[in-house]
């Protein structure tokens, strides 16, 4: 699991995110451990993706549950809640 120092470096490796690359784990010092699943307009391939990878069934539905309990932020929301201090160790 990647540490991420800056909101620079996590926007790149966001930026790099696609279809093959869909999963991104990381870690904010200070914030936590974050999980970031692409997903495309296409609800199609996702359904597609699912069907043949198990994890990402999980995570996909470990997401929606923790959106509901209301655990979950957009990424805006994330980006505006972190600091310079956030990626000190």
């Amino acid at each position: 699991m990647e540490k991420v120092r800056s909101a620079k470096q996590l926007l790149e490796n966001i930026a790099t995110m696609n279809r093959e690359k869909s999963v991104y784990q990381f870690i904010i010092p200070g914030k936590g451990r974050f999980t970031l699943v692409f997903q495309e307009e296409d609800e199609q391939s996702i359904t597609d993706d699912a069907e043949t990878n198990p994890e990402l069934v999980r995570m996909i539905n470990e997401s929606r549950e923790q959106y509901k309990q209301g655990l979950g932020m957009s990424t805006k929301d994330l980006l505006k809640s972190m600091t310079p201090k956030d990626f000190i160790e």
